[in-house]
Formats: C-alpha cells, sequence, structure tokens
C-alpha cells in the first residue's frame, strides 16, 4: 500500500527532524547538578505558596521547606486561596514562626488564582523584607530536598541567571501514570526544549510552575505577577516575561518530587485538558496540524507494524518497525527519569493517542464553553 508506505517514511523524517533539529529534547539531559558553590554572603529567600485544598500535602511540604540546609534567611508565606477543607488546621498545626499564613481576598476580575494567590504573597514578603532577594513560588503539594536551595541559589549565582525553575518529579506508580506521566514530560520538553530555554541567544521561554527561583530584582522589572495575571499557562507565562531582560534556566530533577498522585485517567485528562487549547493559541488551523502530526509521527509506525504483519506487507512492517524503533529510542532517556524499563518505550503510541484526545477534548469544551476549571473554580475565555 503505496500511501501508507509513503506516510511511514514522512513519520521516519519527521523523528529525524526531531531528533537533530529540535534542541536535543528527548535527550532529558538538562538535570540539576549537586555542585554547590560556597557563597560569602547567602540570598535572603521568600517562600510564596499558594494553598488551595490542599490538607493532604501541605504539611509534608512545609516540614521538607524547614528542613532545608540553606545558610541564608528563608521566610514562608502560605496563601490561602479560599479552602474548604482542613488546609488552614494543616498548616497551623505545625509550628514555626518563619511560617506566615495569609487568607486570600476574593479573586478579581481577569485573574487566575493561582497568580492571584502569588501575587499577594509576593506583596506580603515585601512588607516583611523589602530587600529579599529571591522568591521560591512552589506548589503545596512539593517535597523539597534538604539541599535543592542552596543547590538552585548556587546556580543562579554563579551563572548569573535570573530564574532557575525545576520540573519536579511526578508520581509513576499506578498504570495510568506509568502510561501517561513520563508522556506528558516528553511532549513538555518537545514543545519547550529545555536547551532552547537555557541558551540566552533563543528566544523560547518556560518554567515549571511547581519550583520557580526568581530574583526579585527580575521580577520587579518584568512588571511583577500583574503583568500575566490572566494566564492560564501561568509558569510559562512567568519564564516568558523574565527571559526578556535576562538569562534563564530549566531543568529535571529527581530529588524535589511530586505528593500528588493520579489514581484515575480522568484526573490526568482534567490537567491536560485545562491548557491544552490555550497552549495552541485557540487556533483551529493549530489544532489540525497538531492532531495530524500527532498521527503521522506516533500512530503510523505502529500501524504499519500490524499492517504489514497482516497482508504480509514486508516493506511498510521493515519502515514501521525502524520508525518504532527510533520512537522507542527518543523515549528511552525521559523513562530512565522516571527509572521504567525498556519495554514501555514502546507504549507511546498509546500515550500520544490519548493526550491527541485530550487535546480535541479541551479544544470541544471551549467551543461548548465548558471552560477550563481548577478546584471548583472557573476560567471564562
Amino acid at each position: 500500500m503505496e500511501i501508507l508506505q509513503l506516510t511511514v517514511i514522512l513519520s521516519l523524517i519527521f523523528w529525524v527532524i526531531l531528533i537533530f533539529f529540535r534542541g536535543n529534547f528527548w535527550l532529558a539531559d538538562q538535570m540539576l547538578e549537586t555542585d554547590v558553590m560556597q557563597l560569602e554572603t547567602w540570598p535572603s529567600i521568600a517562600v510564596v505558596i499558594p494553598a488551595r485544598n490542599e490538607e493532604n500535602y501541605i504539611g509534608a511540604t512545609l516540614q521538607s521547606l524547614m528542613a532545608q540546609k540553606y545558610p541564608g534567611e528563608i521566610d514562608i508565606t502560605v496563601i490561602n486561596d479560599n479552602s474548604t477543607d482542613n488546609t488552614v488546621e494543616a498548616i497551623t498545626r505545625i509550628k514555626n514562626e518563619r511560617i506566615v499564613l495569609s487568607n486570600g481576598s476574593d479573586l478579581p476580575e481577569g485573574w487566575t488564582g493561582k497568580l492571584w494567590a502569588l501575587s499577594q504573597g509576593v506583596n506580603l514578603s515585601i512588607r516583611k523584607n523589602p530587600s529579599v532577594d529571591f522568591y521560591l513560588f512552589t506548589d503545596a503539594d512539593i517535597e523539597h530536598s534538604q539541599e535543592t536551595l542552596k543547590i538552585m541559589v548556587t546556580k543562579a549565582e554563579k551563572e548569573n541567571l535570573q530564574l532557575v525553575s525545576l520540573m519536579v518529579l511526578l508520581n509513576c506508580r499506578n498504570i495510568w501514570e506509568i502510561l501517561l506521566i513520563p508522556a506528558f514530560v516528553f511532549f513538555f520538553q518537545k514543545l519547550y526544549p529545555f536547551q532552547w530555554i537555557n541558551n540566552p541567544k533563543r528566544s523560547t521561554a518556560g518554567a515549571a510552575g511547581g519550583y520557580i527561583l526568581v530574583r526579585r530584582t527580575a521580577l520587579e522589572a518584568a512588571g511583577g505577577i500583574d503583568t500575566v495575571r490572566g494566564e492560564i499557562i501561568d509558569d510559562c507565562a512567568i519564564g516568558r516575561m523574565i527571559k526578556k531582560n535576562g538569562s534563564i534556566w530549566l531543568g529535571l530533577t529527581r530529588n524535589v518530587k511530586s505528593l500528588r498522585s493520579y489514581t484515575r485517567l480522568s484526573e490526568i485528562w482534567e490537567m491536560v485538558t485545562r491548557t491544552a487549547f490555550d497552549q495552541l493559541n485557540y487556533s483551529v488551523t493549530v489544532l489540525l496540524v497538531t492532531i495530524i502530526g500527532m498521527i503521522i509521527i506516533y500512530l503510523v509506525p505502529p500501524f504499519a507494524v500490524v499492517w504489514g504483519l497482516v497482508f504480509n506487507d514486508n516493506l511498510s512492517l521493515s519502515l514501521g518497525v525502524l520508525c518504532w524503533v527510533i520512537m522507542a529510542i527518543a523515549y528511552l532517556p525521559t523513562q530512565r527519569l522516571y527509572q521504567r524499563p525498556f519495554w514501555e518505550t514502546l507504549i507511546l503510541p498509546v500515550a500520544a493517542f490519548l493526550y491527541s484526545l485530550m487535546v480535541i477534548d479541551s479544544a470541544k469544551r471551549h467551543w461548548t464553553k465548558r471552560y477550563p476549571s481548577w478546584k471548583g473554580r472557573e476560567y471564562p475565555q
């Protein structure tokens, strides 16, 4: 079947382009090193944590932050973003003078909830220490290793970076996490090649919202959180606005971990559909190109293998196997990051199929005015 064979060849061409001309994203090599440079004076840090219905995780997050082996000054501000569970009680059970808990005010029009909480946390931190050196924006479900803050500050100081960010290690234990979480990280790296983000000569910018360390002066020079107040994909928006005025760095780590588990497909589905169509700038053309590209790149090779086996089409079989093996090899470094076995690289097409459906559903929700929501809060667009 010539059409199938030509399509597999096209898939092969796309994989060559991705591997050699897309910032080596697939290598997953932008790892946070463990070296620590001794500084004469350690910068002061203001940690800001937005918390909305986080009773199950916020305690462990705060304990890990208080256990940081950081020689400098650290203050922690938690903004309770109108939680309806026992988040406040979980925070107040931890007795530490460095922790300030503030109940956030109602969400103003034009703001997303997380960015409004961050903005309030920044304002509170400024009142306490107007000359604070860095803000650490982190989520309420993150477990921090003891040396991470020291390492991140060292990197920022040594390389004169305005922002350093980590894509924390997500849970990867149950069937849906095993299938979809490494693929999520792989696709994120493909969309935002870390080497390009970390190259000051390239315009590509991004960050990961679970861990963003940003200089106060850089944030103020960029106009503050107010500049990106309505952004659904808030972390990448912060990365973009900071990179306009200086260098940034985004990397991977095994030592800072998300505590949140996704036990059902619907939980990952909701996470992706909330931002997917926004990522495509609500463009039908970009949506069609994305879906066609996903089909050609990820679904055609295994289809060609099955076709070749069933209909004794050796050429389609050979091309499909070649392309699928290249795909698996490209996926292997991300799988190793999550300490998964090699054979699981072969299920990337299944994950790609599900993510394609999520992107389509995200567009459908936008068109039918089922707007993105987060923990019961809807964001009309």
